[in-house]
C-alpha cells in the first residue's frame, strides 16, 4: 500500500496542536505555521507561551492530509490502530482513499492515539481533524474531553413543552426508574453539547434531523453517520448491503487473456440495485474533472490500420519469457515517439508548448470504482524483459490502489487498449496536460489485396490517435503513424 509520512514542516504540515478549553493558537507553527494558517488552516493549540513565544504542544490533531494535487476530500478506509494505543514515530495509523489510490498515513511523533474523530468508511475534507494524539497516556482522557469541548457548537435550542396537567403523585417515579428517557450520550457534554463526525453533520443537514435528539453509536458515544441515517430513516437496504460484500469484477485493460479470465473467475459481477443513485467516489470524481477540463482542448483524429503478423509471431515467441502485449505496444510507441518528439509535447498554459524529455507511456487500466493510468517511465530506454515486469508490478498495485502519484501522473503519451474485449475502433478522450492519446483496436484477420495483385489473410488492427490541435498537426500525426507501422510489422527492434 501506498505509502504517506506526514510531518509539521513548512512543505505539508500533518499535526496540529489542540487545546482542552479551545484556546486558539498559532504560534507554535512559527513563521511557516503562520504562512498555512493565513491560507485558511486553522490551528488550535494547547499552549504555555513564555517571554520568547516559545509554545509547547503536547495534543495534537491528526488531519486530512493532501495526498494528490486534486484531493479536495479523503475516505477513512480503516484505521491501523485503536484508541488508546501507543504510536511511535514513522508508524502507519491510517489508511486514506485519495481520489487515486490509497495510502497509508503515518505519524511524525511519539504518542497514544487518544480519539478517532471520522471512523472507518467516513469522508473529511483536506484540513479536517481525523483523530487525535496525546503525548502521554494519562493525557487521552484529557484529549477526549478537549475534543468533546471545542468540536461542534452546541444545537439549536428545542422548543419549550407545552404546559400539561400535573401528573398524580404515585406515577412521579416511574421516568427515574426508565432508562431510555435519558438520551444524553456521554460526548455530549452533559447533552449541552452534541458532538458528531463530519460526514454526520453533512447527512443531518441533508436530511434535516437534528443531532440534539440522535443517540451516538461511534467512539465515547459520538454521532456516527449510520446513526443519522437510522433518525432519518434511511437505513442502508439489504441488497445493498450484500453488494458491498460482493467483490466486483477489476475489469483491467490488458491484451493478455489469461489475465482477463483469471479476473473473472477471481470475482463476481457486483449486485446493482434499479432505480437507486450511487455518489462518485474519489477516483471517479477525479475522472470526471479530467473529462470536462479536456473539453477546453481542440482535438482531432487521425485513424489508422497496421498489419499485425510479425508483432503477433514476436510476442507469442517470447510471450512465455514474462513480455506483454501492452509491454510490445508501449515499446514500439516509444520508439515512434522518439523519432515526432512534438507528438510526445504538451501544452499545460494556453501560450506554450513543452517537448518532454522523458517518454513516459501511460497505460489506460479499469479498476473497480474507476479509472487509472500507470506510467511506463522512460519506455524507450528500457529493454522489453524490464518494460513487461514493471508493467506487471503496476498492474498488480493499481489493482490494490497502491501506486504513488509518480507512477499515475507523469505520462507524456497515452495508451488504451479494449482490443481484448473484441472492439474494432474507437476514439479516446485527451487527458488534460497531454498532447496525445492513442486508442488500440482488436487485431482480426482481414482478407487483404498484396502487392502482387493477389488476395491474401492479413491480421489487421485499428489505431485512432487524438490530439491536441494546438501544438500537434495532421501531417505530424500521419508521419507518426508511418513510424509506428513500420516498427509494429518489422518489430526486430523491440527486442534489443
Amino acid at each position: 500500500m501506498a505509502m504517506a509520512r506526514l510531518e509539521l514542516s513548512p512543505a505539508l504540515p500533518s499535526l496540529r496542536s489542540i487545546a482542552p478549553c479551545g484556546v486558539r493558537s498559532s504560534s507554535f507553527l512559527g513563521d511557516a505555521g503562520a504562512a498555512y494558517l493565513g491560507r485558511g488552516m486553522v490551528s488550535v493549540g494547547r499552549a504555555r507561551i513564555s517571554r520568547a513565544l516559545k509554545v509547547e504542544a503536547k495534543i495534537r490533531e491528526i488531519f486530512m492530509p493532501a495526498l494528490s494535487s486534486t484531493m479536495t476530500e479523503g475516505k477513512i478506509v480503516s484505521w491501523v490502530k485503536s484508541e488508546g494505543d501507543k504510536l511511535s514515530k514513522g508508524e502507519s495509523v491510517v489508511v486514506v482513499e485519495s481520489d487515486k489510490a490509497d495510502m497509508d498515513v503515518e505519524t511524525f511523533y511519539d504518542g497514544f492515539l487518544a480519539a478517532i474523530v471520522v471512523a472507518d468508511g467516513e469522508v473529511a475534507p483536506v484540513g479536517a481533524a481525523i483523530g487525535l494524539l496525546a503525548e502521554t497516556e494519562e493525557e487521552i482522557a484529557e484529549a477526549k474531553v478537549c475534543f468533546c469541548c471545542c468540536s461542534t457548537p452546541p444545537p439549536p435550542p428545542s422548543p419549550s413543552p407545552a404546559p400539561s396537567s400535573p401528573a398524580p403523585v404515585a406515577a412521579a417515579p416511574s421516568p427515574i426508574a426508565s432508562p431510555v428517557a435519558v438520551s444524553t450520550h456521554p460526548a455530549s457534554q452533559g447533552g449541552s453539547r452534541v458532538v458528531a463526525t463530519p460526514y454526520a453533520k453533512k447527512l443531518a443537514k441533508e436530511y434535516k434531523v437534528d443531532l440534539g435528539a440522535v443517540t451516538g453509536s461511534g467512539p465515547q458515544g459520538r454521532i456516527v453517520a449510520s446513526d443519522v441515517e437510522a433518525a432519518a430513516g434511511k437505513a442502508v437496504p439489504v441488497s445493498s448491503q450484500a453488494a458491498a460484500a460482493t467483490p466486483s469484477l477489476p475489469a483491467l485493460l490488458i491484451p493478455e487473456a489469461t489475465e482477463v479470465a483469471s479476473a473473472k473467475s477471481s470475482s463476481s459481477p457486483a449486485i446493482i440495485t434499479p432505480g437507486t443513485s450511487e455518489p462518485f467516489t474519489g477516483m471517479q470524481a477525479a475522472v470526471a474533472r479530467n473529462m470536462v477540463d479536456s473539453l477546453a482542448v481542440p482535438t482531432f483524429r487521425v485513424g489508422y490500420t497496421i498489419t499485425t503478423d510479425a508483432l503477433d509471431a514476436l510476442y507469442k515467441k517470447i510471450k512465455s519469457k514474462g513480455v506483454t502485449m501492452s509491454a510490445l505496444l508501449a515499446k514500439a510507441t516509444a520508439l515512434a515517439l522518439a523519432q515526432h518528439p512534438v507528438v510526445n509535447a504538451s501544452c499545460k498554459d494556453g501560450k506554450s508548448f513543452t517537448y518532454n524529455s522523458n517518454i513516459n507511456i501511460a497505460v489506460a487500466v479499469a479498476i473497480d470504482g474507476g479509472l487509472i493510468t500507470p506510467v511506463l517511465q522512460d519506455a524507450d530506454k528500457m529493454d522489453i524483459y524490464s518494460l513487461s515486469r514493471k508493467w506487471k508490478e503496476l498492474v498488480d498495485k493499481a489493482r490494490a490502489k497502491q501506486l504513488q502519484p509518480q507512477e499515475y501522473t507523469t505520462g507524456t503519451f497515452t495508451l488504451s487498449n479494449l482490443g481484448m474485449f473484441g472492439v474494432d475502433r474507437f476514439d479516446a478522450i485527451l487527458p488534460p496536460g497531454s498532447g496525445a492519446i492513442m486508442a488500440v483496436g482488436a487485431s482480426r484477420p482481414m482478407v487483404v489485396a498484396t502487392s502482387n495483385g493477389l488476395f491474401g489473410v492479413k491480421s489487421q488492427m485499428q489505431v485512432n490517435v487524438t490530439a491536441d490541435h494546438r501544438i500537434i498537426y495532421g501531417a505530424d500525426l500521419a508521419a507518426f503513424l508511418q513510424t509506428l507501422s513500420k516498427i509494429i510489422e518489422d518489430p526486430k527492434d523491440l527486442t534489443l
